[in-house]
């Protein structure tokens, strides 16, 4: 986990990047750096003693991906368990088959659709309720679902396999939308820090992919028994979640957190057409007053961050049509060796580690470098060249073919540098949009711009899983 020095950084929260413009809004942004990231007298910028707020976001970053990590990738659980299998098999057809076949497009449904209404719903919480209220709450609802999910692994549901199949997806809705929650107002709250502290958050997202990725392959080379594999899973899901509160409630012990995370004023930035009020004559630019409004402005986020949003949109787009709908179905065309690197392995290797370890280099890279920036035309232009990432995947060996018979790439390297190159630009690109988008605004809708470019990221994963099953079909 390589730190940069906070050195490297601006401190100036929300003022890394000014755009160039018109002198109106140059002076507004001058003016707006001063009145709301100047130090009052006697308080001095504290240092990140033992970089402790960058680990803790980094933690955090892991505990908002990696319950939901380890709940989709149980799937050999999953199947056991709604297979009607806790029993030995009786030689019958399992109930409810139908569930096995659709089991996680029904999973997928389950988290998708909660994650867009409760983003929603966070927007307009942003001023109601305090965020440490937002994060401590979902967290606690989080660590009662897996603590329900944990308790019933050793369960005999072979009576009731519909009702548990009922209770997984209720579980998934509400795992989701506090997951949401969750990590929306953990990642809105960063955007008042230096830009490397949101940095640390969105790689430990990726480092929660990658844990679970790890997971799953020592599950499938040491487990023998699938409910024994299943409950190491949520109880490390369980202890981390743990963890992580507590990490959180050590964060406002910082002399360092504490500094950025002090109230601030809200500031109203006129436009230059609007009249300005008369009782401020010497503030000509901006008036700084306490907000009247419980929602925050929308309209002026959307505008300021509608080039980042697109950039984070398309990138989840490109990703989610192709991973995981695409990616775990390639086959290796050495599959009838009979080596397990071939069968047993190949889907967890090239699919699941490569890629979200890749991911993770490019989330951690951005300490790095931060090129293109967040007015530059390169940036949306290298978005859209991973388009040309689909027909690349499409030619290797997916199988089953129906209506694309040529395989054209005739390796089992292809999959897997492909796979690499996907997450590592997915990594790169999308954590230099998210970054960005709450450092061009005003400190005081830093949080609820962290909102909404979440929005953006549950956007373009919904769009990308919705079309996946039609680029599925073309094949």
């Amino acid at each position: 986990m390589a730190i940069a020095s906070e050195d490297d950084f601006q401190h100036s929260s929300n003022s890394t990047y000014r755009i160039i413009g018109s002198s109106l809004q140059a002076d507004q942004e001058a003016l707006l750096e001063k009145l709301l990231d100047h130090p009052p007298p006697g308080l001095q910028r504290p240092k990140d003693r033992f970089y402790g707020t960058y680990i803790i976001f980094f933690s955090l970053g892991i505990g908002s991906l990696l319950p939901w990590n380890f709940f989709v990738t149980a799937k050999e659980y999953w199947m056991f368990k709604l297979g009607n299998s806790s029993s030995p098999a009786t030689g019958e057809d399992p109930e409810g088959s139908d569930i096995l076949n659709y089991f996680e497009s029904y999973l997928a449904v389950a988290s998708t659709v909660p994650s867009m209404l409760c983003l929603v719903a966070n927007f307009l919480l942003v001023n109601r309720v305090a965020v440490h209220i937002r994060v401590l709450a979902s967290l606690t609802v989080i660590l009662a679902i897996f603590m329900v999910i944990t308790a019933l692994v050793k369960v005999d549901t072979s009576s009731w396999t519909r009702g548990f199949f009922a209770v997984t997806i209720v579980c998934m809705v509400i795992l989701s939308g506090a997951s949401t929650v969750f990590s929306s107002s953990v990642y809105g709250m960063t955007g008042s820090f230096p830009m490397r502290n949101s940095q640390a958050l969105i790689s430990g997202g990726a480092m929660g992919g990658t844990v679970s990725a790890v997971a799953s392959l020592v599950d499938l080379a040491a487990s023998s028994d699938v409910r024994d594999s299943a409950l190491a899973f949520f109880l490390t899901a369980t202890i981390f979640l743990v963890l992580c509160m507590g990490l959180y409630l050590l964060l406002s012990r910082l002399e360092y957190a504490r500094y950025y995370m002090r109230p601030v004023l809200a500031a109203r930035v006129f436009s230059g057409e609007e009249e300005l009020p008369q009782d401020s004559p010497g503030v000509p630019l901006v008036a700084s007053r306490f907000s009247d409004s419980h929602t925050p402005p929308l309209r002026p986020i959307l505008k300021k961050t509608a080039s980042l949003g697109f950039c984070v949109t398309y990138v989840f787009f490109i990703t989610s049509l192709i991973y995981p709908a695409v990616c775990t179905n390639i086959e290796s065309l050495n599959k009838d060796s009979g080596s397990l690197w071939t069968t047993k392995f190949f889907i967890p290797l090239t699919t699941f580690l490569l890629y979200n370890f890749a991911d993770l280099c490019g989330r951690q890279l951005t300490a790095w470098i931060q090129v293109p920036g967040p007015n530059s035309k390169a940036l949306p232009g290298f978005v859209l060249l991973r388009t040309c990432l689909i027909p690349l995947f499409v030619l290797c060996n997916y199988q089953p073919r129906v209506h694309l018979k040529t395989v054209v790439f005739q390796s089992d390297v292809y999959p897997a540098l492909l796979s690499s190159l996907l997450g590592l630009s997915n990594g790169y690109l999308s954590t230099l949009a998210l970054l960005y988008g709450p450092k061009i605004v005003p400190r005081e809708l830093a949080e609820a711009t962290g909102v909404v470019m979440s929005f953006y990221v549950c956007l373009g994963l919904t769009l990308g899983s919705a079309c996946s099953t039609l680029l599925v079909h073309l094949i």
